[in-house]
C-alpha cells in the first residue's frame, strides 16, 4: 500500500463514519415528524420481517403527524401493532385503512435525555474516526519500517491524516450541536 492509497482509504472510511453517524442521528426522535422515523420498525409480512416502507406508503400529513397507508387490506393491524411495540413511544390511530401516527410533544426531561444520547453517539463516532487515524498511522509507520517511504514523506502523510481527522471530528461536532439545537427547540 502506498501513501496516497493509505490517505484515500482513511478518507473513505472516515466519510462512511460520518454517514453512519448521520443515519444514527435520524433515528433520534425530535418533536417533529419525518417518514424516516419508521425505517427501523419491521412488520411481519407473510413470515418475513420487512421495514414498514416495503409494505405501505409512509408520508407526512403535517409537521407532527405521519400517515401510513398499507398496500394490502390485512396489513393495517400488523403495522399498527409493530409501531406500538417499537421503542419509539408512538401510538398510531387507525382510520379505515389509513394509520395516523401523531408525534407526542417531548417533555423537558426527555429532551435532556435525548441530548445525552446524541452526545454519546457523537463520542462513539469520534472514537471510530480516531481508530481509523491510528490504523492509517500504523500503515504509514510500516511503510517507513519497510523502507518504502522516507521519514519526511511519512511525517507529511501523518500530518495530512491528522488534518483529515480534525476536519471530520469538527463535522461530527457540528452535527451534534445542530441535532441538540433541534431537540431543544420547542
Amino acid at each position: 500500500m502506498s501513501i496516497p492509497e493509505i490517505k484515500s482509504t482513511a478518507e473513505g472510511k472516515m466519510g462512511k463514519s460520518i454517514e453512519s453517524f448521520k443515519s444514527e442521528l435520524h433515528k433520534v426522535r425530535t418533536g417533529r415528524a419525518h417518514p424516516g422515523l419508521l425505517d427501523q420498525v419491521h412488520v411481519d409480512y407473510y413470515g418475513a420481517m420487512v421495514p414498514i416502507s416495503q409494505v405501505a406508503n409512509v408520508t407526512l400529513l403535517d409537521a407532527r403527524t405521519i400517515s401510513v397507508q398499507p398496500w394490502e387490506k390485512g396489513m393495517g393491524a400488523k403495522i399498527e401493532k409493530a409501531i406500538r411495540e417499537s421503542d419509539l413511544g408512538l401510538n398510531p390511530a387507525a382510520q379505515g385503512d389509513l394509520l395516523r401516527v401523531p408525534m407526542p410533544a417531548l417533555t423537558e426531561e426527555r429532551r435532556k435525555d435525548l441530548t445525552k444520547v446524541v452526545r454519546h453517539a457523537g463520542e462513539d463516532a469520534k472514537i471510530a474516526v480516531r481508530n481509523l487515524r491510528r490504523d492509517a498511522n500504523e500503515h504509514l509507520k510500516k511503510l517507513l519500517k519497510d523502507k518504502l517511504a522516507t521519514e519526511d514523506d511519512e511525517r507529511r502523510a501523518q500530518d495530512d491524516v491528522q488534518r483529515l481527522t480534525d476536519r471530520v471530528i469538527a463535522e461530527i461536532e457540528r452535527l451534534v450541536h445542530a441535532k441538540e439545537a433541534e431537540i431543544l427547540a420547542i
